[in-house]
Order: structure tokens, then C-alpha cells, then sequence
């Protein structure tokens, strides 16, 4: 996984139709929710920050945000762009299944965005990791989980998902994902053409890594085993369901 992310960081921002519009839209619908679940939220941890594009927005809307993930190369690439943009944050590499061993707890918020916590293949690696935010979080404070919606998603194999054409810079990208499941995982390679607008020179970049197509109710549930209340699923807040809980107050 962490090969697929280093290999992708400097390109990831071409999932997006435009990044800097997500990073905006998220921040802000991200916001919106904190204030309305747990007014008084400043303190974030984002423990799978990737290029930061959650930890950017909630930046840019006034929180402090401490961010890490597991992939070196996404967090070299989400510093770079905090620092252009004038946000203090702090990064780091880290595992989101040791991350109160890393970052310590008394955090308002922790969060997991871009269906991150589906990396982990299995029930206990998942259940570790949610104990290790419950343990970031102070009393009353929440976890916000975005993760694909697998239950709505075609199983089988060869299932292409694709991205689209972006143009940048005298290039032209096409990028798609190619699905094969066994089971309740599937590897996926995403496929990133690139071509040279002056030349035509075109040069092919193939990216794999798996994930555990985890529905939302065991999510749920998961989340409740590691020690989590008030949990539910919310729907039409975000691009992707977004999973919430809280550490039980004193």
C-alpha cells in the first residue's frame, strides 16, 4: 500500500475533476459538521492525511490539525503544500493502528477521510485501529470516518471505474481503475496515461493495492466494539457516507 501511495502522490490531485475546488468543499463541508456534532471543535488529528486534502481544509477554516499517514511520499507531498499555502500543520509517517502510541490523546477530533480505514484487511486490524483514535480523542470528543459505500458497488472482476481526462501543464491524463475481487477484498490497479501534448509521446504508469470491501453496518459495529457512542452513518454531508462516534464523556 504504502509503494502505491508514494508511487501516486505526486498525481493524486488528478483523481479530482479540480483539487483545489475539493480541498475547499471538503474543508468546508467538514466544518459544518463539527460545528453542528461537537461545537467547539479546534483540535484535529487526521490519521490517513494522504496529500492533506481534509488536514489542508480544516486548516484553511481555522482548526489546528495534526496529520500523518503510512505512505512517506503522500506526507512529503501534503508538507510541500501546506507551507505554499502559509498553514502551519504538522506531519508526520505514522500507522493509524499506532496512532495514540504517536501522537498521544486529548484531541477534539479524529479523522480517517477517503476510504482509508478499508486498507486495513481485516475485522481486527480495523477494530485496533479505531481503539488507537478512540484513545487520541478527549471525553466527548469525535470520529469522523468517509469510506466508499460498498454495499451499492458491482463485486467481480475486470469492473473498470474511471477518472477521467485532466490537462495540466501541457499534458494530457487519463486515469481509471481496474477492480478484481476474491471474496470481500479486491486488488485494484489504477492505470494513469500520460501524454505529451508537444510530442506525443505517451507514457503508461499502472499503480496496485487492495482493499477490504467492508459495508457500513459492520463499520459501524466495529467502531461500538472499540468503545465508541452515539454512532451512526450520515448520509448527503459529503461525497462518501461519513461514519461518526464519540468517546463516552466522564
Amino acid at each position: 500500500m504504502t509503494d502505491f501511495y508514494d508511487e501516486l502522490a505526486p498525481y493524486f490531485h488528478l483523481i479530482f475533476q479540480d483539487w483545489e475546488a475539493s480541498v475547499a468543499r471538503q474543508g468546508n463541508q467538514l466544518t459544518a459538521l463539527l460545528a453542528a456534532r461537537w461545537p467547539g471543535c479546534r483540535t484535529v488529528l487526521d490519521v490517513s492525511c494522504g496529500i492533506g486534502t481534509q488536514a489542508i481544509g480544516l486548516a484553511q477554516n481555522g482548526f489546528v490539525v495534526t496529520a500523518s499517514d503510512l505512505a512517506a511520499g503522500a506526507v512529503a507531498r501534503a508538507r510541500t503544500e501546506a507551507r505554499t499555502r502559509g498553514l502551519q500543520i504538522s506531519f508526520a509517517v505514522g500507522d493509524m493502528r499506532s496512532c495514540f502510541t504517536q501522537h498521544g490523546g486529548g484531541f477534539d477530533l479524529v479523522l480517517s477521510g477517503d476510504n482509508s480505514v478499508p486498507h486495513l484487511l481485516t475485522d481486527a486490524d480495523i477494530v485496533l485501529a479505531f481503539r488507537q483514535m478512540l484513545a487520541c480523542l478527549r471525553p466527548g470528543g469525535g470520529c469522523v470516518v468517509t469510506v466508499r459505500d460498498y454495499d451499492r458497488e458491482p463485486h467481480g472482476t475486470g469492473i473498470v471505474k474511471p477518472y477521467g481526462v485532466r490537462v495540466e501543464n501541457g499534458f494530457r491524463y487519463v486515469a481509471l481503475q481496474v477492480w478484481d475481487f476474491t471474496g470481500e477484498q479486491y486488488d485494484f490497479t489504477l492505470f494513469l496515461i500520460e501524454e505529451n501534448l508537444s510530442t506525443g509521446a505517451v507514457q503508461t504508469r499502472a499503480m496496485q493495492s487492495r482493499y477490504y470491501a467492508i459495508g457500513t453496518d459492520k463499520l459501524l459495529a466495529l467502531m461500538r466494539e472499540a468503545g465508541f457512542v452515539d454512532v451512526e452513518r450520515l448520509d448527503g454531508v459529503f461525497y462518501q457516507p461519513v461514519l461518526v462516534g464519540t468517546k463516552p464523556g466522564l
